[in-house]
């Protein structure tokens, strides 16, 4: 894919890699916690509410960052390694979940951020229920984009996610849910294609 074999080596992951990274983490923060002196339900409410941010944060990500395109020179190929690769090739079944390059790093800043904001031990459960949402999202872009869902709801976030990519990339950044694309006047546009009604693979 790319000249360099380091950046190749870099942008390319097995989907299982997250889990096995990520899932410790949630369950880690939980403890956490628990351990440090947290309620039960004190745990699960920070738990839904970092839940809930990530949503938000999906769909800034995906819509700022993923979609920057950069003026400066070279900036065409900033762009290309973050995302554009993705839709150049979206059947790249080793470049549809997010590589540990860039998603511990991304993890590390915003345990900081949430250390900040809400102290410990509170942050911690929050976290596990933000790293929870990016783990949906990671496994629900890839589900899009290899099988065709069988429920309403996982054919609707298909249809959704596949007019984003073959319609007009302006619209359609959330993956795991479209709440923020209808808050936001960012929901895709309703003309179909082959791609998004499974007549043919993405």
């Amino acid at each position: 894919m790319f000249e360099s074999r380091f950046l190749d080596f870099f942008s390319r992951v097995h989907p299982v890699i997250p889990a096995l990274i990520f899932v410790p983490v949630v369950v880690g923060g939980v403890w956490l916690g628990i351990d440090r002196g947290l309620a039960f339900g004190t745990t699960v409410l920070l738990f839904l509410a970092g839940l809930a941010i990530w949503t938000l944060t999906e769909y800034w990500l995906h819509r700022l960052l993923f979609h920057w395109e950069p003026k400066f020179r070279g900036g065409d190929r900033v762009h290309f390694i973050i995302h554009g690769v993705h839709h150049d090739h979206p059947n790249d079944a080793m470049r549809l979940v997010m590589p540990p390059a860039v998603s511990v790093p991304l993890a590390a800043l915003f345990l900081g951020l949430y250390v900040l904001a809400f102290g410990t031990p509170h942050a911690f459960p929050a976290f596990s229920g933000f790293i929870l949402g990016y783990l949906t999202y990671d496994y629900m872009h890839y589900h899009l984009h290899h099988h065709v869902p069988k429920t309403t709801f996982g054919k609707r976030l298909r249809t959704h996610h596949m007019r984003h990519h073959f319609q007009d990339h302006r619209y359609g950044f959330g993956v795991s849910s479209p709440l923020w694309d209808a808050i936001m006047g960012t929901l895709p546009r309703s003309r179909k294609s082959a791609s998004e009604t499974g007549e043919q693979s993405p």
